[in-house]
């Protein structure tokens, strides 16, 4: 599959002076944080009890609460207009605070095959709000043209569930780590549907160890109300939302929406998928890849048995 001819896949960065060797998006990452000096109280009857007082606040007062009260807070973003939204506001609290510096990492999972356009916006948000960035692409790989001397061309075809492991959930997952994370601000809206409609604004995930919080602060934003948000604050955003995008993941995988098309129709159309696997089960998502390795690994000790009785017959010729 070619990316559309609106838009642009991710090209090679250009060289730094003095060398020819192109540097990769990953290559200007930004440190991990480092350990909080506690862990948050998690139950689900305690996770009950803060969506309901936190039920009518804004998303600012949400926010302002997770800062003081969330050890280990991250956001994890792909600088779509949700996220965008809230970096601008974490942005206003810093301010209003006079704080010296951002107060939440900001984490970029670079699957290797974003858009130029969606680079270009995560190199200009970071800078315009002062919020060093964290860039985690797939394990040893930093172009996509090493991942698929590894991995083969068009992984999403022909394994997408190992596709998405790999250069979505498992950085993702060593993110966390990194930054010994307990909780991550998500732009999962509920007007998104799907897996999505009925979101809580706090969400425990227990499908990681130790479990952790989603923070879903504008669940309760729909489309039309993030984009006034952006509009009304000049808030920086993807130069694909002019094109027709209002949803933009990995080139091959993101089209257009049409009138009467939901914001999110426009990812993996023609196929019954709606997640990415950041927001599935991780163990699930750890035992398939797990398995396929092995089913490989096997085809692949079958392939060196029968080589040398083939090359035997040919001999025997």
């Amino acid at each position: 599959m070619s990316a559309p001819a609106s838009a642009s896949p991710s090209a090679a960065p250009a060289a730094l002076p003095g060398s020819e060797e192109p540097v990769p998006f990953a290559a200007l990452s930004a440190p991990p944080a480092p350990a909080p000096v506690a862990r948050f109280p998690i139950s689900k009857d305690y996770i009950a009890f803060l969506n309901a007082s936190l039920a009518s606040r804004s998303p600012q007062d949400i926010l302002e609460w997770a800062l003081v009260s969330l050890p280990g807070l991250v956001q994890t973003t792909a600088f779509g207009l949700t996220g965008l939204a809230i970096l601008h506001m974490i942005s206003n609290i810093r301010k209003s605070r006079n704080l010296s510096a951002h107060p939440v990492p900001l984490i970029f999972i670079d699957t290797l095959y974003h858009f130029q356009e969606t680079l270009d916006l995560a190199r200009t948000a970071s800078s315009r709000y002062d919020a060093p960035l964290q860039v985690y692409t797939p394990q040893s790989h930093m172009t996509s043209s090493s991942f698929e001397a590894q991995h083969g061309k068009e992984l999403w075809k022909s394994d997408p569930d190992v596709y998405d492991y790999l250069v979505k959930v498992e950085p993702g997952r060593r993110a966390a780590l990194e930054n010994h994370a307990q909780a991550t601000i998500t732009g999962r809206r509920r007007s998104q549907g799907a897996a999505r409609a009925a979101i809580p604004i706090v969400e425990l995930d227990e499908t990681v160890s130790p479990p952790m919080i989603k923070l879903n602060v504008l669940a309760d934003w729909d489309y039309s109300r993030v984009w006034a948000y952006i509009q009304e604050n000049n808030v920086p955003y993807n130069a694909l939302h002019d094109r027709g995008y209002k949803s933009v993941g990995d080139w091959h995988s993101t089209a257009p929406t049409v009138a009467g098309e939901g914001e999110r129709d426009g990812r993996w159309k023609g196929q019954e998928k709606t997640e990415c696997g950041l927001h599935k089960d991780y163990f699930k998502m750890r035992s398939t890849y797990l398995a396929a390795k092995k089913r490989k690994q096997a085809e692949a000790e079958i392939v060196l048995v029968d080589e040398p009785s083939s090359k035997k017959m040919v001999s025997d010729a």
